[in-house]
């Protein structure tokens, strides 16, 4: 049998060449070959696999209607956050890719979630390459984990790593990073587009062929985005990013990809001297403790996967001259200068001579346009000088001809309001409640269609 050689495959036409060149031979396009592992047997195969494809046997079909849908099995790894983001837990032959910033707490989130797995009798592996055994001997030292039993394997060859799978067998499998692993296959360095692809190809095959669970600890950008090819992201099950400031003790992970759940589920951890613990109630970290009400602050839920959250939106609004900033943490700044638009068009409120600042407390992101209203409530308060009042929500879309859009989940969001002790909730018309219940028991609703009426409503409270 020939043995795999390499060859450079043109990424904008395809064309193959058996060593570098700096441009394309066929579309003279520059610094496009990506080096690549090609099967033995070069052309002369592929003449034989065209002249004899009529005579293979073609695989079998199955309508849709005749498969039958079984329930997929899940591990739970005894971290609830982590469970939460994952869908429930881990999958047999599951692949999952989680990136995060240097010294955001993966290594440590890991080790957590395998001595936990490996408590309860399951066969676990933790592949090192950033680091030597006694280094993560270290850092399990102190989490409180020196009698662990996890299995360590300082390596970084993508072959050996595949041998020792397939002896030892593990449930699940770590390898900490895939940026560092190589294979003898391709001469490039590790970390490579080309090394990259290739040992993570190697590794879901892996799984998928031994049913070993394997979590790919993934490398980031300056830009945040995960290192390496795209297709990095397309082979994998589940995709999690770890995000959060590390001058802050708050960690945030969040599902982008997950065939085997829902997506954009985050969990919440706060980082100890004892590792990463479990945040049960995260409202708690978003929300800051006002003795008293202030001006500029409102209360919004908005919703993260399937989890309502109380977030607490803040603005200052400051006399700025002939050149006014707008500057938003955590939130669109476009949308911001929407907003201020429609403000001052619809209701009245006018920030054009004005500095404007809006944060969302915690370092949380928020996205969906449901915070609009919010927003709107916090600036005209922080203009006025005017605190809402206390325990007071609000959220809705808010489109530009001054109309307030339900929210999707509303009740939802008013449920876990009413849970956590609010008491009055401006929102769209169509997210009220049509009768009456339990559990909006002590929240005063007041729905609105349009800005002006929540601005009338506000004013009046």
């Amino acid at each position: 049998m020939a043995k795999d050689k390499t060859v450079f495959t043109c990424s904008d036409c395809g064309a193959s060449t058996p060593r570098w060149l700096g441009k394309c031979p066929s579309c003279d396009a520059w610094n496009t070959l990506i080096e690549s592992v090609a099967e033995g047997g070069g052309a002369a195969k592929n003449r034989y696999t065209s002249q004899f494809q009529g005579l293979a046997q073609t695989s079998a079909l199955i309508k849709l209607k005749d498969i039958e849908a079984t329930d997929i099995d899940r591990t739970p790894t005894g971290l609830d956050e982590l469970d939460r983001a994952l869908g429930g837990g881990v999958v047999e032959g599951g692949v999952v890719l989680i990136g995060g910033d240097p010294g955001i707490g993966k290594s440590t989130l890991l080790l957590q979630a395998l001595d936990a797995l490996q408590r309860k009798g399951l066969r676990t592996l933790y592949v090192t390459g950033e680091e030597s055994g006694a280094q993560v001997a270290l850092r399990s030292r102190r989490l409180g984990l020196e009698r662990s039993e996890v299995q360590v394997m300082a390596e970084i060859q993508l072959e050996k790593i595949l041998s020792t799978l397939h002896k030892e067998r593990p449930q699940i499998a770590v390898i900490d990073s895939i940026q560092t692993v190589y294979s003898d296959q391709l001469t490039s360095a590790p970390g490579s587009v080309a090394q990259v692809r290739e040992c993570a190809a190697h590794l879901t095959r892996a799984a998928k062929a031994t049913g070993t669970a394997i979590v790919l600890v993934g490398h980031v950008t300056k830009e945040g985005a995960l290192a390496g090819p795209r297709v990095l992201e397309h082979m994998v099950d589940t995709v999690l990013y770890f995000e959060g400031d590390t001058h802050s003790s708050f960690r945030l992970i969040r599902a982008i990809k997950n065939r085997f759940g829902a997506v954009n589920e985050i969990g919440v951890f706060a980082m100890t001297e004892r590792g990463l613990k479990g945040v049960s109630n995260p409202s708690a970290i978003f929300l800051s403790q006002h003795e008293e009400p202030v001006a500029g602050s409102c209360v919004m839920v908005t919703l993260e996967g399937t989890r309502p959250m109380l977030v607490e939106i803040q603005a200052l609004v400051d006399s700025g001259g002939p050149s006014p900033r707008r500057l938003s943490v955590g939130l669109d700044r476009d949308r911001l200068a929407m907003l201020l638009a429609v403000l001052h068009r619809h209701a009245g409120v006018a920030c054009m001579d004005q500095d404007v600042f809006v944060n969302a407390v915690g370092g949380v992101r928020i996205s969906e346009p449901a915070a609009d209203l919010a927003v709107m409530l916090a600036i005209t308060s922080s203009l006025r000088g005017k605190p809402l009042p206390k325990g007071f929500i609000a959220f809705g879309e808010v489109g530009l001809a001054g109309e307030v859009r339900p929210a999707p989940r509303g009740q939802e969001r008013l449920k876990e309001a009413a849970k956590l002790g609010f008491t009055v909730a401006v929102v769209p018309k169509a997210n009220a409640p049509k009768k009456s219940d339990k559990a909006f028991a002590g929240l005063t609703i007041y729905p609105v269609d349009r800005i002006e009426e929540a601005m009338s409503c506000v004013r009046g409270l």
